[in-house]
Formats: structure tokens, C-alpha cells, sequence
């Protein structure tokens, strides 16, 4: 047992958590005069590491995710749902979210097609919460600072929101409050073309450089928040806000995340600077939940295609979910971490 949680250790330090880059980076920076002892070089030195820890690890996670997508087109997908019924295929909905690298805003087409193919509005919707909010990328950049525990947890409760949501959607029978153009939208039923290898990773290939595209922006503004949080905002003003001391932390946390725009990869780096000043666990994950699920672009997309009423149920429920998760994350803290 010594010796599998001493791989374990090298995998999560040196394979997901990359401490050999900081290191290298830190050399570097020394290397050329720096003093990394400085706020400035020390933030640089974040800045770098992080970016390129993040960037190795998506890029390798969303070339593998596509792959294994590539078997999964939206019609085989519709085929497989529509063979599971009530909770079942609530919960298959949301495993299939998992393996879908979109954040809040790429799901909803996928969502709407689902729905304009005639599947239950329970099974679309625990698919549109968990796409965003679990995937398999952020289970292994939350492994990378947080550890397995945490990681896992993140992603079993995650699923609950989405199939506790989907089924109280389809109990609360909302179908009249989705736009006529949707339902009455249909679907052409095609099969999924036979690919070969190649066809698969060169899919993979163009499914990693567009979601690179797409995330990298955001990945160097998170980054660099992270690194102003990490240098140069004092431990005491993120626990008041943020620590133990604050017991509506996670609510403000919540909140804070709900209006912002991003994805997984944006927002660990600003969560690893966060912990590190002292933030309670479950305040930094119900803002990480917030940001990727509930985004005020998203929001907005997604009034196109359902009423408010409907719209509001989702944001309630999500918005329940995300702090309830946070405070379970709070009480479970010292055991986990």
C-alpha cells in the first residue's frame, strides 16, 4: 500500500500537477537575474507555469474525449437515450454529458437538437447541466490540485444536480413552456457514417485546435488572476470573504460566479490561488460550478429556446444544487484535503 500511494503521489505531483514545470520555470526565471522571491518574478512565474500546465493538459484531454466522441454522433447518442426511460435516462443523459468537452454556451445547440428530436425535456436537460459542470477534463485538472478525493466527489455530485434536475423537469411536466420551434423543430435521421482511425483522429485533431481556440482567451485571463490573487491579495481579505469565517462564503461565492463566462480550464487556476490564500474548499467549487454552468451569455442563448418560466426553474435549480454542493464540500473539507 506504501508503494502504490507513493505513485500515486508522483502521478498527481509530477504527472497532473506538473511540479517540475514550476521548478523549471523557476530555474529559468533565476537563470536570467530574476529574483523569483520578488512579487513581480513570482507572478510571472505562475503566470507561465500555469499556462502551460493547462494547455498540455487540455490539449491532451480534448484530443482523447474527441476520440472517443468520434463513436458518439448526436444521432447514436438520440438512438441510445430514447432506449432508457425516467431517471435512467436522466442519468445516462448526464454521463453523456461528461464526455462532451463544451462549456455552458456549446451545449445548448446540442440541447436544443436533442429536444427538437423528441427526447424527454428531464433527459435534455440533466445533459445541458452536467455538459458544462462535469466532464472528464475537470476531473483530471481538479486531481492536479485538489486530489482524487475532491476530484471524484466534484464530478458523483455534479451528476446528482443534473439527473435531480432533469427528473424534477420532466415530474413538473414544462413542455409548454419550451418555444413552439423547437418541438415542432424535428431531426433528420441519420446514421452515423462508418469512420476509419484516421477519419477519428483527425476529428479528434480538429475538435482539440477548435476548442483550443475557443478556450485560450480565457485560460490567460484566468491565469492571470490567478497570479494576482496568488502574489498580491493578503491571506486576510480572502478568508474574510472567502474562509471559514464568512458562512455565507459559498452563497457569495455562488453569485459572484453566476453572471461570469468561462469554462473548467479558466477557472482552476483563479480556485488553485484561491485555496492556497486560505478560501474554504466548497466556496472555491461552488464558484468554479457557477461560472461553468450558469453564464450569463448561456442564459441568454438558452431564453431562445425556452419560456421564462422554464428558465427560471433551471437557473433556481442549478443555482440550489451548486451551493448545496459547496457547503457539503465545506463540512467535508478536513477529511478530503
Amino acid at each position: 500500500m506504501e508503494t502504490i500511494g507513493k505513485v500515486w503521489d508522483f502521478i498527481q505531483d509530477q504527472l497532473l500537477g506538473m511540479r517540475w514545470l514550476n521548478a523549471l520555470v523557476g530555474d529559468a526565471l533565476g537563470a536570467l537575474g530574476l529574483d523569483i522571491t520578488n512579487r513581480w518574478v513570482g507572478s510571472l512565474q505562475f503566470f507561465v507555469y500555469d499556462v502551460i500546465k493547462i494547455v498540455v493538459l487540455l490539449c491532451t484531454l480534448i484530443f482523447a474525449v474527441s476520440y472517443i466522441q468520434s463513436y458518439f454522433p448526436p444521432e447514436r447518442s438520440r438512438s441510445i437515450l430514447t432506449r432508457f426511460r425516467g431517471v435512467w435516462a436522466s442519468a445516462l443523459a448526464a454521463l453523456l454529458g461528461t464526455v462532451t468537452p463544451f462549456c455552458s454556451c456549446s451545449s445548448i445547440p446540442l440541447f436544443m437538437g436533442f429536444t427538437s428530436a423528441g427526447l424527454p425535456l428531464g433527459v435534455t436537460f440533466s445533459f445541458l447541466i452536467s455538459s458544462p459542470m462535469v466532464d472528464l477534463g475537470s476531473l483530471v485538472l481538479l486531481m492536479s490540485i485538489f486530489g482524487a478525493k475532491v476530484a471524484l466527489l466534484y464530478v458523483l455530485l455534479g451528476l446528482v444536480i443534473a439527473v435531480v434536475g432533469g427528473t424534477l423537469i420532466e415530474k413538473l411536466r414544462m413542455e409548454a413552456h419550451v418555444e413552439p420551434f423547437i418541438l415542432t423543430g424535428g431531426s433528420v435521421d441519420l446514421a452515423a457514417p462508418d469512420l476509419t482511425r484516421r477519419d477519428r483522429l483527425v476529428f479528434a485533431k480538429e475538435q482539440m485546435l477548435d476548442t483550443f481556440k475557443k478556450v485560450f482567451p480565457y485560460i490567460l485571463i484566468g491565469v492571470a488572476i490567478g497570479a494576482v490573487i496568488h502574489n498580491w491579495i493578503p491571506e486576510e481579505w480572502v478568508a474574510v470573504v472567502l474562509g471559514s469565517r464568512n458562512p455565507f462564503g459559498v452563497v457569495l461565492a455562488t453569485l459572484i460566479g453566476v453572471p461570469m463566462y468561462g469554462d473548467i480550464f479558466g477557472t482552476i487556476p483563479i480556485a488553485e490561488a484561491l485555496l492556497n490564500k486560505g478560501a474554504r474548499l466548497g466556496s472555491i467549487l461552488s464558484f468554479m460550478m457557477a461560472v461553468t454552468t450558469l453564464s450569463l451569455p448561456s442564459i441568454i442563448m438558452l431564453r431562445k429556446a425556452i419560456k421564462p418560466r422554464l428558465l427560471a426553474l433551471f437557473i433556481a435549480i442549478c443555482t440550489v444544487g451548486i451551493i448545496m454542493v459547496g457547503y457539503i464540500f465545506n463540512l467535508l473539507q478536513a477529511s478530503i484535503i
